[in-house]
This record gives C-alpha cells, sequence and structure tokens, in this order.
C-alpha cells in the first residue's frame, strides 16, 4: 500500500484506541470466564455463555465503528445470498487472504448471526489480553504439525480430532458460528507456487477441520455460509487498516444447505468417504475461484 504523511501519526493513534477499547471489554469477560472455569456446570454454563457473547458483540461493535471511521472513504461492496438469523447454528468457511479477514468477517456478521468462534492456532494463545479473551469465549485451540512428525506420531492427528470434538460439544449448548478457514493459511504468491494450485486465486482446501465440526454437530447445523472475501486494491496488513489505507472490500456471502450424507461419515477411517466430502469441497473451491475473478473484473 502507498505511504502518506501522517501514516505513522494515524496507525498509532488508532492502534491506541483498539487497543483501549479492548481492554475495556475484555475486564469483564475474563472475569465472568473465570466464574466459568471454577464452576463447570452445564445449567451454569447456559447462562454465562450468552452473556460473554453479547459483552463480546458489543466489543466488535466498537471494533467494527473504529474500521468505520478509518474507512470511510472507501465503502465495502456486500452481498448476501440467504437469510441470516442471529439465532441458529452456522458453519462458516471462508477464503484467507490476511489477518484483516477477522475483522472484516466480525464486521459483517456482527449480531447477525451468533458469534464468528474460529479454529486458532495454539501458540495464539499467548497473545497478550486477546489470547486470554479468545479462551474465555471458547475458541478452539489447534496445534499445528507437519505430515513428517504426523507420519511419525500419528497419535497426534487425534489430539485435533479431540479438541475439536470437545469445542463442538461446548458450542452445542449456545448458538454458535463455527468459523473456519479451509486453506488453513494466508494466500500468498510463495504459497500458492509451492503447492501448485489448480486455482488462480487460492490455496488448495484442506476439509479435515470442516469434517470434524460436522461429525461433531452437523444436524444442528442450519447451513454452511460460503464467504469469498476480495480486496480490490491489494491485500491489506494490519497496519494498512490501521492508517486507513486499506482500500476496498467486496464480500460474497452464500447460504448453502450442508449435504445431508455429509455428516454422519467417517473421515479419518473411510477413504470412500473422505474422497466423496473433498470433492464437495473442491466444487465449491472452483466455484469460489470463479467468483474472486468476476468481483476482480468488476471493480
Amino acid at each position: 500500500m502507498t505511504q502518506r504523511p501522517f501514516d505513522f501519526l494515524l496507525g498509532t493513534l488508532s492502534s491506541v484506541l483498539l487497543t483501549l477499547n479492548t481492554v475495556f471489554w475484555c475486564t469483564p469477560l475474563l472475569t465472568l470466564s473465570v466464574l466459568k472455569l471454577l464452576l463447570p456446570v452445564a445449567a451454569l454454563r447456559r447462562r454465562i455463555d450468552p452473556v460473554l457473547n453479547t459483552i463480546a458483540a458489543q466489543w466488535i461493535a466498537c471494533n467494527s465503528a473504529w474500521i468505520g471511521w478509518l474507512q470511510r472513504h472507501h465503502p465495502w461492496r456486500v452481498d448476501i445470498e440467504g437469510t441470516l438469523r442471529p439465532g441458529g447454528w452456522y458453519l462458516v468457511n471462508c477464503n484467507h487472504r490476511s489477518w484483516v479477514d477477522i475483522f472484516v468477517l466480525q464486521k459483517v456478521f456482527n449480531r447477525r448471526i451468533p458469534m464468528l468462534k474460529f479454529f486458532l492456532k495454539q501458540q495464539l494463545i499467548w497473545v497478550p489480553v486477546i489470547g486470554l479473551a479468545w479462551w474465555a469465549l471458547d475458541f478452539p485451540f489447534m496445534r499445528r504439525h507437519s505430515e513428517a512428525q504426523l507420519k511419525k506420531n500419528p497419535a497426534l492427528r487425534e489430539q485435533d480430532r479431540q479438541t475439536t470434538r470437545r469445542s463442538c460439544e461446548r458450542f452445542a449448548l449456545v448458538p454458535t458460528s463455527v468459523m473456519n478457514f479451509a486453506e488453513g493459511t494466508r494466500l500468498t504468491d510463495a504459497k500458492h507456487a509451492a503447492q501448485q494450485s489448480p486455482y488462480e486465486h487460492l490455496l488448495k482446501p484442506k476439509a479435515g477441520a470442516l469434517a470434524l465440526a460436522l461429525n461433531a454437530m452437523g444436524h444442528q447445523f442450519q447451513a454452511l455460509l460460503d464467504v469469498t472475501v476480495v480486496y480490490l486494491d491489494g491485500t491489506p496488513s494490519y497496519w494498512d487498516l490501521a492508517c486507513g489505507r486499506m482500500g476496498r472490500v467486496a464480500l460474497h456471502v452464500m447460504e448453502r444447505p450442508i449435504p445431508t450424507h455429509l455428516v454422519d461419515g467417517d473421515y479419518g477411517g473411510d477413504a470412500a468417504f473422505r474422497a466423496e466430502f473433498q470433492a464437495w469441497l473442491g466444487e465449491i473451491w472452483t466455484e469460489k475461484d470463479r467468483r474472486i475473478a468476476a468481483m476482480l473484473m468488476a471493480r
């Protein structure tokens, strides 16, 4: 993104405001979460979790107002095919371009659907304040293992399966939107070339986390929200956002039915089912790749 005069001053000031907002809302959030930890009773969780989600929604609303102020000269284009409901359960899947994606998705979906719960890398729990807030809100923390590690110790794969199942069991108590970036990492030219991805604008999707979430609570999900995000002026960093130079954002949401035959299969142990599930996700990814090309052409 192009540097402008006073960018450093604006970026620093807006980052301080974001930090103050985070500390303000995380104080009651963490206080209540300690009570939930000390008294892990399902009936109590059903009462506390909606309060925690309400606090988080206020936090996100303030963050969204912050984004709106920074982006006031760059209106967003948001297209939604379907009816969003704040009281249901959704499985949300999106392409991944930048850490800014999380801010964008929270701004678009806040109070339209239940709060987004992301699958996060285990290391992120150590991020000051926010890591504890994610823990308090039951975000699932996943350990990343290389293929070499998994081949050497196959039990590591089961650890992530159990983490996903435990998280989804908790999500079943209160309306939740389970968020997944199927690519597993942010798209870069280097990663795209290393994968030899068959898609022009996407990395290859990884189906495992989606399959586990569907297996754990697929009958509870109302639909899959297939989200496509495109940054029309180039992929921004957090600092671009903080400096108000993120540029234009286009976002498309399609509400898709979840095929019932893909809910109860054994993704890890049934090769035929795994191939079928990957083919279903591959079709969605092919369509998403074409949509991104069309969105870029229309800019």
